[in-house]
């Protein structure tokens, strides 16, 4: 284990702060499962949106797929239309940017929006594709031997989980 602390309740607030800005009346609030999502539903529901927030799978989508599988991963749900939306896409933690590239994918499978943004809660940088959020609460370096995961408790509440990679 690390000894980074990271206040992910503190940094939801910044994320929650730094979102505002970001929304537009007509903006579509849609989460990588499963630590997106979670801030996505959160956030639909503490901005008093109107709707659900949609759930985007990068399963399906990601290259290495022959190796992991489905690996658990939850299923897309798109509560809304794609074409022509103006879509705010959230994720916990930024890495390589496959993730991201792997959603990409799978939204445009649904349709053509118009615009896709992205915020986060951390931006751990390595990237390996020309990825960037518009927004992202907290910008931490942390060695590639380490994963950096979002956690939800019982009651909501965030919290990160920093544990060594395989």
């Amino acid at each position: 284990m690390s000894s980074l602390a990271l206040d992910a309740e503190a940094l939801y607030g910044e994320l929650a702060r730094g979102v505002r800005g970001l929304l537009g009346a007509d903006t579509q609030l849609a989460g990588v499962v499963s630590g997106g999502w979670w801030l996505a539903e959160r956030l639909q529901r503490e901005l008093g949106r109107a709707g659900a927030p949609g759930a985007l799978s990068s399963a399906l989508h990601r290259d290495d797929f022959a190796k992991r599988g489905l690996a658990g991963n939850g299923q897309t749900t798109l509560p809304f239309e794609v074409d022509g939306a103006d879509i705010l896409l959230l994720d916990d933690v930024l890495f390589t940017g496959r993730t991201i590239r792997a959603v990409i994918n799978e939204l445009f499978d649904y349709g053509r929006p118009a615009r896709v943004r992205l915020a986060v809660l951390v931006d751990r940088g390595g990237r390996e594709l020309p990825v960037a959020a518009e927004f992202a609460a907290a910008r931490v370096t942390l060695p590639a031997t380490q994963s950096l995961e979002l956690a939800r408790e019982g009651d909501g509440a965030f919290s990160f989980r920093i544990e060594a990679r395989s």
